[in-house]
């Protein structure tokens, strides 16, 4: 229903929704509230680090998978500022999850930019990290 009705929301209402994230969180639910966040960010780019403030640095990791992920499908539209602050911060994050999101984006990402994804994949990362990020190089 939010999805539907993602033009309607505001940035104070997508604030408040931003407390219902965490609640049953698994990789789905996660997953879905991404898309929702996602996709009104692509209406607003303007507030794509604010968004991203939402979820970035915080405790629970499923709301730092969000952060990770929020610019898939962004394409050249990507804010690779922002992109490489959220994955650094939970570069030594030992969370599949984590892992795998940062792997999802990176990955996501070498569709538009193979250098800079190529270059990221020399730092060090996890195994899964790696798999994840080169499905495509």
């Amino acid at each position: 229903m939010i999805q539907q009705n993602i033009k309607r929301l505001s940035l104070d209402e997508l604030v408040e929704l931003s407390v219902l994230v965490p609640e049953k969180a698994w990789w789905d639910t996660i997953d879905a509230w991404r898309k929702v966040y996602a996709t009104w960010c692509k209406l607003h780019m303007e507030q794509l680090e604010t968004v991203s403030l939402l979820f970035e640095k915080k405790e629970d990791f499923w709301l730092r998978r969000i952060a990770i992920t929020l610019q898939l499908g962004f394409k050249e539209a990507t804010n690779q500022l922002l992109l490489d602050r959220v994955i650094t911060e939970d570069r030594s994050s030992k969370e599949f999850f984590i892992q795998k999101a940062i792997g999802w984006a990176l990955r996501d990402y070498s569709k538009t930019n193979v250098s800079w994804v190529k270059e990221q994949l020399t730092k060090e990362w996890s195994a899964l990290t790696r798999r994840e990020a080169s499905k495509y190089l």
